[in-house]
């Protein structure tokens, strides 16, 4: 039992036990009543509400409870191994596996917030290293940080009149804003001491963006470009249920109004593991670039 000496492996088996305990919880919450109420016994607007769920309030059989009901343990597990065995098919436009729904908001992650970074990164120097640029854009970002990455999609919706390429647009400006202030604020906290030994030796402008600023300031970008990647990977979800079409989004909606919670929860959980994956390879970025004394 030495291994359990490990942080490791003591937070790795209380996480364990926590996802156990839920899945319990969750098996006891999803138990079937041992019968449902006769159809006599329900009204006119519960026997429709019955309907909207997929449910036969005549029936009134375990096959129909367990579709009408939250989803168990086992429903679960089929919806997942049907979901996993082949998650690349194309059978149109209103049935594609979870992995091409999965690639095409990663696409479009991918290149808003590429995008993002052109501009941001760049800028970010320019404020950083100038204040009188700085105190003549503070006003613009005061302005436009705080609004809502959808609140652009209506008026991207009207100018571009293409919902794949608004969807970008929206991942691009919402992702802006914490590489910006992050590259800005790790430029300007660059030692002075460094700085003066740049300009004592006549480094060009240039070499010491390059060779003097940039490490220094490095882990403070790839925190703003971490924290750009957790906003856009949550944003994408809610611009392609608005637009439509594909990604991960449109299929959690398009899920929904087909009365499948299975994959509904199927989809937020792989949006859950996208993400945490999304985090981690920023975080191991971070700590590479990170100089410790």
């Amino acid at each position: 039992m030495r291994w359990l000496q490990s942080p490791g492996a003591r937070s790795g088996l209380l996480s364990l036990l926590i996802l156990a305990l839920i899945l319990a919880i969750w098996h006891l919450a999803t138990l079937q009543p041992a019968a449902s109420a006769p159809a006599a016994a329900m009204t006119a607007e519960e026997i429709e509400y019955a309907k909207l769920l997929g449910k036969d309030p005549a029936g009134g059989g375990a096959g129909d409870a367990a579709k009408a009901g939250f989803p168990t343990l086992a429903q679960m597990g089929t919806a997942i191994a049907k979901q996993l065995a082949s998650p690349f098919y194309d059978n149109g436009p209103n049935d594609k596996g979870i992995g091409l729904q999965l690639a095409y908001s990663l696409g479009r992650v991918a290149l808003g917030f590429g995008l993002a970074a052109l501009l941001a990164i760049p800028l970010g120097f320019l404020i950083g290293m100038s204040p009188l640029v700085y105190r003549a854009l503070d006003p613009f970002i005061q302005v436009l940080k705080p609004i809502s990455p959808l609140a652009w999609m209506p008026l991207a919706l009207y100018t571009i009149k293409d919902s794949h390429i608004s969807g970008i647009f929206v991942i691009f400006i919402c992702s802006v804003w914490p590489m910006l202030i992050n590259t800005a604020f790790g430029v300007a906290g660059v030692r002075r001491e460094w700085l003066n030994v740049a300009r004592t030796l006549e480094v060009p402008p240039l070499r010491k963006a390059f060779e003097v600023i940039l490490p220094a300031a490095a882990p403070t970008i790839l925190t703003g470009m971490r924290i750009s990647m957790g906003i856009a990977w949550l944003v994408i979800v809610a611009a392609e249920m608005l637009v439509g079409g594909t990604g991960i989004g449109y299929f959690v909606w398009n899920e929904w109004n087909n009365l499948s919670l299975p994959n509904v929860i199927f989809a937020i959980l792989m949006i859950g593991l996208v993400g945490m994956a999304l985090d981690l390879m920023f975080a191991r970025l971070q700590k590479a670039v990170t100089y410790v004394d």
